[in-house]
């Protein structure tokens, strides 16, 4: 079943690539594909398509939206895939229908890696010092066909901005994988990379931590019950307490006031 495009007013309307459906949620028009369909786009890009912008919506990146216009506005020109069981309760509740898939960047960038049907360029940019490097060298094992390699860590200086730019672009990579956190790394992809610097561009949250060994996945069996959120809230409370203690709450309140309005959020 089709299902309302956010802005869109109407049901049953597909965005610009056929094939495609999109739900609103909060505001955010989330694509409602496979990864397979995900996979497809993004060779679609490398084999002379428009580039492509890749974000992963969680319920975090929803509530950051509602308050945060500038990010809001740099995610309409992304393809925008579902990430986790907050945006899965909200289609449910908005839509009467979860998200084909659960498409969090963590397992779809393997996958992607795996599945591309030529061997590409991979740059990585950002994390703190060292983490892109351990993370391409992790990537590089489970992907060898690639050439995968660290351009810069996240903390350089706006001084350094434009030499990072041109290295990346003199680096000739066929995609760009960023982990900057949300919302920096949408608008640093928004702002600043252009098919000078790559075909597709993809921002990762903390996928350079994970694949480097610095955090810790949770058990397979958690993970397929959807509680990943609980377990990394237990290894980081602090940090995390914000986000998913009162965050949580928070998306599931607008969700319910957005279907009580009758849409999927304000556009």
């Amino acid at each position: 079943m089709l299902v309302e495009t956010a802005g869109s007013g109407s049901a049953g309307r597909r965005d610009a690539m056929p094939g495609t459906t999109r739900m609103a949620i909060g505001g955010l028009a989330v694509a409602d594909m496979s990864g397979s369909e995900a996979i497809a786009r993004v060779e679609a890009a490398l084999s002379g398509g428009p580039a492509l912008k890749l974000a992963f919506v969680n319920a975090h990146c929803v509530n950051v939206a509602r308050h945060d216009a500038a990010y809001r506005t740099a995610l309409a020109e992304f393809l925008l895939l579902p990430d986790g069981i907050g945006v899965d309760i909200g289609a449910q509740l908005l839509h009467g229908k979860r998200f084909a898939e659960n498409l969090n960047g963590t397992d779809f960038i393997p996958r992607l890696a795996t599945s591309l049907s030529r061997p590409c360029r991979i740059a990585l940019l950002g994390a703190a010092p060292g983490v892109a490097e351990r993370a391409a060298a992790a990537l590089s094992a489970q992907a060898p066909q690639h050439e995968i390699f660290a351009l810069a860590d996240g903390y350089f200086p706006e001084t350094e901005r434009e030499d990072v730019l041109a290295r990346l672009a003199a680096a000739s990579p066929d995609i760009v994988l960023v982990a900057m956190g949300v919302p920096a790394q949408e608008m640093f992809i928004a702002r600043h990379l252009d098919e000078r610097h790559g075909r597709v561009f993809l921002g990762v949250g903390a996928l350079f931590d994970f694949l480097a060994g610095n955090v810790a996945r949770a058990p397979r069996i958690i993970r397929k019950l959807r509680l990943e959120w609980a377990f990394r809230l237990a290894l980081e409370p602090r940090r995390l307490f914000r986000r998913y203690v009162v965050g949580n709450p928070l998306f599931l309140k607008d969700i319910l006031q957005d279907r009580l309005r009758g849409r999927g959020g304000a556009s």
